[in-house]
Order: structure tokens, then C-alpha cells, then sequence
């Protein structure tokens, strides 16, 4: 989300929907994921897309709007079925449209151009000669030309550049890059505008199966072009050297790659894209895009897409806007295609040959390039016609249905999903949706939109307000632990306490709430460890660790984050003279003995392990047995594992008691105050807890803990 969307009206409180969802998860449990046991003993689901009601029945008076999206998709799969030979056949369009080699070496370029009269294909190849290469059209404005093999060659020398000129229906003569172009680039010095080049490269092999579909999603957010601590844009082989090492190294599974479809403008931070089916030349070609993917498959690391189909650039020249002349040919016509606030084009997912577009990009990229899935950018956007201007949710069910829903935009990410789910049955789909819609992340087959996984918005949100407006004394613990925990249960979500919008000029890191100006001049071992930094650090391990245990069946992490970098992310621009200054990740920081950062970094890596070992985010809700407001304590119990966090700003507590349901003898196997983390070394990991026969705080039993001020603490059952 790039800042012009985080300004957006919309409040991201509103990821809290009503309470009662909450008893969901045992229904889902039994419907959609327990095996298949006697029939008389399973409910029946209803195959009208009103299944989600059996799992949900404050649904029911909705049933009608439920039963009407999911018919609209249904006929959608009916008539690509009828006459494109169904989803698989439909999303190849890009062994179809565009520029294609056949094996014999004939070029075929087509393109679709309703408003067009007249169409030739232009470039190196033919000196740029507007008259030479007439196409043909067929009775659907799809134009078309074939290029013949010269001796057994391409008649077009890769890396060449090539256009598309047409005349219109208005006898206009205008200039277009081919809407299906696979590499485009960008000589600032001579021009913004984007040139296309036919590309036609030595085919890179893969070395690398792609990892299973991970039990438990750590995400890994990343951004090629940043990652370097140099004042340039980074490149696909430094990331593949120097970043994927450290993602690997810290224990994370999943990577989501920003800014990858070409996009005119480096500071929109990738979401202002106007060539979808070309990875940015910025950081290098296709080719090293595909081996910095391979290379993460061969570390078990999944590669996830964060695809961009919510708006399109509004350039003309190197975008889809007028491509053909005409303002609706892939999206909606006059202020109905315009987002006001992101200055952009909006899509007509109502069109056929939009659709045929925006499913075959995404199939692209799970085939030429082997990503694994996709975080969809801007759901909101796309599910509502207020696309979220000015609108907030309050967690009201009305809300998430009737004139205010975008049906078509509903139906689009419904085929998506069920289109990559049927064709990738390991795929991921992550939606960034603020409105908390139901069933977003059920299966279509119950009325569900089809994503894997939803954002958890409201959970940095509370995070910042809490350092930006609270005494640490006045946090609410169980504030805390009703935002972290109330999400809808069943449909899974990705939880994380800051990501890249909190990382934006504008706003502030974790780290930088926390300790602001003391970052530069406290950071170094060899300086006083001031209150500031202490509180900084021991904080920001227990909101990350909270988060991570109680907030999710995922968990996210915005590059650099993890180590609590210490300023923001500010892209060049005329606002800050062109300067690279913010527009990078100091990875050297971390490499520094001398520096604490190291502390954090550390620290991050034990808790993503940790999860890999016991697996809590792939495991049921978590069971809350305290939330102590005087003592500041919160305490719960999720895959085995007894969590024991102590946010009281100088009160330690020696024998403090805690339930816990299995009974047996337990050990410390993570401790924020560790001194390798930061910490004071005040916690003795070779201490045994004994639990005791007598119940406490709802548990059948109860151990006594050490517990210092501003320390979490995380207990094992001994076997």
C-alpha cells in the first residue's frame, strides 16, 4: 500500500467484525478440514453459496446476496467453460496474445484493439516504418500479424524494441507498447516513457522443485530495489546473494516481493504499474527474477507475488490507459474507472477480455517465473464500489453487502482463486482487505471468495496508537488480546505488528516510536544502555512475540523491521531531491558486534525457529487464561506451549502462579532476557517447572515463574 492509500479515509480499525463470528472455528474445523466420517453425522452444505451459512448463520440474512455472487461466478466459469475451453485454457492467454515464438522461430503478435481501424506492428526490426507490417483484425478487435522465421531465426533480434501503431475511430494516429509485453526499460536520461523490447531470451531451466505449501506462514516482506545499504537501486542477483541468505538464516518460509510488475514511477513503491506481465527492469531481467526465485526454492522458501490488479497506472504512452484510444477498454468509463485518491485507472471486471487478462497475468507468473501465490493488493478496492473513500467498517455484517459491494470485483477474485487453487492446489493467496468481509477466506464451493489468508490491519494500528497516545502504565491488556484474537476464526490470518506502510515516511517504525533520536547515539554497546533503549528493546521483542503467538495462523515482517531499523522508507521523488538516502535497508547495522541491533535481529531468528519447531500458527486458537490489568501480565497456552508475558514497566514477581492444562514438568525455551537479545539475564533457563494438581485461571493446573519487568517467557513440556 503505497502512502497516497495509507491517507485513505478508510479505518483500519474496521478489520473487527462482529464477536459472534468468533464461533466459527469449530465449525469449520469439522465441515471443511476434519476427514470425511459417517454422512449421517456431517451437516449439510448447502451448494448454492449460501454453504458459508452453516458455518456462519448471522449470515442468514444475506443469503440472497451470497446466492447472487456465487451464480454470477458460476456463470462466468460456465461460459469461459462453453467457449474458451475452461479457467486452465482461459488463464494461458499469454501463450496467445502478445508477442509469441513458435518453435519453428515465426513471431505472432496479437493484441486486442476494438477502437482501432487500422493497426501495424513497428520497431528496430522493420526500421520503425509505420506502414510495412499491417495486422488483421478478427470480429472480436483482436488484431493479428505473423512475422515468418528467417532462416530458422526470429525475425525480430532480441532485446529490440517494438511499438504498436494504430488509427482509431476518431482517425486519431496513436503510438502503444504491446499490452502483454514481457520486458520493458527505462532511460530516465532521455525519457520516462517506458520502451518495449521483444524479448526472446536463452529459456532459464530451474534447478529447484517448489517447497510444499508451509503448515505455518512466516512471511518475509521484501523489496528488491531497497535491498542494499548503498544509495542505488539494488538488483535481483544482490537480493539473491546477499538477502535471501538472511531471510534463510532467520528462519522465515515465505518471501512477498513488492514492486516486481514494471511500474512508471519508483517511488509509488510498485503500485502504480503499467506493464503487468513485465517484471521491473529496474533491478535486472526476467532471467535473474527467475533464478533469485529458484535459488529461494532450494532454501525450502516459498515466493509470493504481491500482484497489483486492484488499479493500473493512468499513463497513456506505456500504460493500458486509452490503449486503443478509447477510455473503456479495460476499464470502466469516465469517473467510475478513475480511484480519486490513488490517481489511477480502476478495471472493468465485468469485461470478458479483462478478465481473460487479469487471470492469465496471474497464471503467468506461476508458470514462467514459479512464484508460489500472491498477496493481493487493495481488496478493499476491488470489493467495494466507495473502494473504501471515506468509509469505515465498524464490524456490522450490512456493511459487506448490498449497492455499496462491487459484485463483478467480488466475482473476479472469486474465479481468481478458484482458477489458481484448481491449477496450483499448493497455491497461497493473501488478501490486503481493511473491511473484515465474511467467508473472504472460505472456498467458492461455499461461498467463500477463495483466499488463503486475510491481513490482520487493526493489529499494528493498535500497536502504534498504544506508543504514540498511552503510558506504558495504562496499557489495557485485555485491549490487547481482543484486538490480537478478534479475527474470524476459520479463515485464517496473517498477523504481524508492522509491516511496509508502517515503514513509510509519514509514519515511524516499532523501533523508532519506541526510542526516536536515541537510536542514533545509543545504539552501540559501547554507550550506556539509557531507559530509552532498555524499554526499546525488551518491547520490542514482547509486541513482536505477542503478536506472533497470539495474533495469527500467520505471521508477517517488513524487511529490515526485524532488526528494528531505525528510519523510515522514503523513495526518491522531487520532495526529498532524488535522494536514496531512506530508500534502503542498513543490513551493515546488523553486522555490527558493536551495535544492538544485533540484539533484535537475533532475537527475531529464535522465535521464527522456535515456531518452525512447535508449529503454534498452524495450530488451534490459543487459550487465554490471564489478563492481569494490575500486574500487567498476560499468560496463554497454544500448541503446547505455556506463554508468559510480564508488560509491567518496573514490578518483577517471584512465584508468580499460572495456570496451565497438561500437567507435567516444563522448561524455558524462549526468554526476551536472554543477553544475547538485549536482556539482563535474569530469567535461569535451567530451572524445572513442576505443575501442580489444582486448578487455576480455568486451567486443570498451576506452575509458579520468575517473572522480571518487561520479559516474556515461553514454557515446554518435558517429555
Amino acid at each position: 500500500m503505497p502512502a497516497a492509500k495509507a491517507s485513505a479515509s478508510v479505518s483500519k480499525a474496521a478489520e473487527t467484525v462482529a464477536s459472534t463470528a468468533q464461533t466459527v472455528a469449530k465449525k469449520v474445523q469439522e465441515t471443511v478440514v476434519a476427514p470425511v466420517v459417517a454422512k449421517s453425522t456431517q451437516p449439510e452444505i448447502a451448494t448454492d453459496g449460501t454453504g458459508v451459512l452453516s458455518l456462519d448463520p448471522w449470515l442468514e440474512p444475506f443469503k440472497d446476496a451470497l446466492r447472487s455472487r456465487f451464480s454470477h461466478a458460476q456463470k462466468w466459469i460456465k461460459t469461459i467453460e462453453e467457449h474458451e475451453g475452461g479457467l486452465d485454457k482461459f488463464s494461458k492467454g499469454y501463450e496467445k496474445f502478445g508477442i509469441t515464438v513458435a518453435p519453428n522461430g515465426d513471431i505472432t503478435y496479437r493484441e486486442w484493439a476494438p477502437n482501432a481501424i487500422s493497426a501495424h506492428f513497428i520497431g528496430d526490426f522493420n526500421n520503425w516504418d509505420r506502414l510495412s507490417h499491417p495486422m488483421t483484425r478478427d470480429d472480436y478487435g483482436v488484431w493479428e500479424i505473423t512475422l515468418k522465421a528467417v532462416n530458422g531465426k526470429p525475425a525480430i533480434e532480441h532485446g529490440s524494441k517494438v511499438k504498436l501503431t494504430m488509427e482509431t475511430k476518431q482517425h486519431e494516429h496513436i503510438d502503444r507498447l504491446p499490452a502483454w509485453i514481457q520486458y520493458v526499460t527505462q532511460d530516465l536520461n532521455v525519457s520516462p516513457v517506458y520502451d518495449a523490447r521483444f524479448w526472446n531470451p536463452t529459456k532459464y531451466v530451474f534447478k529447484n522443485q517448489r517447497p510444499p505449501k508451509p503448515k505455518s506462514a512466516r512471511v518475509y516482506e521484501a523489496h528488491v530495489g531497497i535491498s542494499t545499504n548503498e544509495y542505488r537501486v539494488g538488483t535481483y542477483k544482490e537480493f539473491t546473494r546477499d538477502t535471501l541468505p538472511r531471510i534463510h538464516k532467520l528462519g522465515y518460509n515465505v518471501i512477498q516481493l513488492m514492486a516486481i510488475q514494471e511500474h512508471a514511477y519508483y517511488a509509488s513503491f510498485g503500485y502504480q504499474v503499467t506493464n503487468f506481465f513485465a517484471a521491473s527492469s529496474r533491478y535486472g531481467t526476467p532471467e535473474e527474477l527467475k533464478e533469485l526465485i529458484d535459488t529461494a526454492h532450494g532454501m525450502g522458501i516459498s515466493v509470493l507475488l504481491d500482484i497489483v490488479h486492484s488499479h493500473a497506472c493512468k499513463n497513456v504512452l506505456d500504460g493500458l490507459n486509452m490503449f486503443d484510444g478509447s477510455d473503456d477498454l479495460y476499464f470502466h468509463e469516465g469517473a467510475k474507472g478513475r480511484h480519486e485518491l490513488w490517481d489511477s485507472r480502476l478495471f472493468n471486471y465485468g469485461n470478458h477480455e479483462v478478465l481473460r487478462f487479469l487471470l492469465s497475468n496471474l497464471r503467468f507468473y506461476m508458470e514462467e517465473f514459479k512464484f508460489d501465490g500472491f498477496r493481493f493488493d487493495g481488496v478493499t478496492s476491488i470489493l467495494y464500489t466507495h473502494h473504501g473513500i471515506g468509509t469505515g467498517f465498524s464490524g456490522g455484517y450490512h456493511e459487506y453487502f448490498g449497492p455499496s459491494v462491487d459484485e463483478e470485483g467480488v466475482v473476479y477474485l472469486m474465479l481468481a482463486n478458484e482458477m489458481l487453487h484448481q491449477c496450483y492446489p499448493e497455491v497461497i493467496t493473501i488478501a490486503e482487505d481493511v473491511s473484515g468481509m465474511p467467508a473472504l477466506c472460505l472456498p467458492l464451493a461455499l461461498g467463500g471468495v477463495g483466499f488463503d489468508y486475510r491481513l490482520a490491519m487493526a493489529i499494528p494500528d493498535m500497536w502504534i496508537k498504544l506508543l504514540k497516545e498511552k503510558k506504558d502504565e495504562d496499557w489495557d491488556m485485555a485491549n490487547i488480546c481482543w484486538t490480537l484474537t478478534n479475527r474470524r476464526h476459520g479463515e485464517k490470518t496473517i498477523a504481524y505488528a508492522e509491516s511496509h506502510d508502517q515503514a513509510l515516511v509519514g509514519d515511524k517504525s516499532l523501533l523508532m516510536w519506541l526510542c526516536d533520536k536515541e537510536l542514533y547515539t545509543h545504539m552501540s554497546t559501547l554507550t550506556e544502555n539509557t531507559p530509552i533503549i532498555d524499554r526499546g528493546i525488551a518491547l520490542h521483542k514482547m509486541i513482536r512475540l505477542l503478536t506472533h503467538g497470539l495474533g495469527g495462523e500467520g505471521y508477517l515482517n517488513f524487511e529490515g523491521n526485524e532488526f528494528g531499523h531505525p528510519e523510515w522508507l522514503d523513495f526518491p521523488r522531487a520532495g526529498n531531491n532524488n535522494s536514496f538516502h531512506y530508500a534502503r535497508r542498513q543490513f551493515n547495522l546488523v553486522d555490527d558486534n558493536l551495535l544492538r541491533y544485533r540484539f533484535l535481529n537475533d532475537f527475531d531468528a529464535a522465535m521464527q525457529h522456535l515456531e518452525e519447531k512447535y508449529g503454534w500458527l498452524a495450530s488451534s486458537q490459543a487459550y487465554i487464561s490471564l489478563k492481569h490489568e494490575g500486574d500487567k501480565v498476560i499468560v496463554f497456552e497454544r500448541a503446547g506451549l505455556l506463554f508468559i508475558f510480564n508488560f509491567h514497566t518496573t514490578n518483577s514477581f517471584t512465584d508468580y502462579r499460572v495456570g496451565v492444562d497438561v500437567p507435567g514438568k516444563y522448561k524455558v525455551v524462549l526468554n526476551t532476557d536472554r543477553p544475547e537479545f538485549g536482556g539482563h539475564s535474569r530469567i535461569d533457563e535451567g530451572t524445572d517447572f513442576f505443575t501442580t494438581d489444582m486448578p487455576w485461571n480455568g486451567r486443570a493446573n498451576f506452575t509458579q515463574v520468575y517473572l522480571p519487568c518487561r520479559t516474556a517467557i515461553v514454557l515446554a513440556l518435558q517429555k
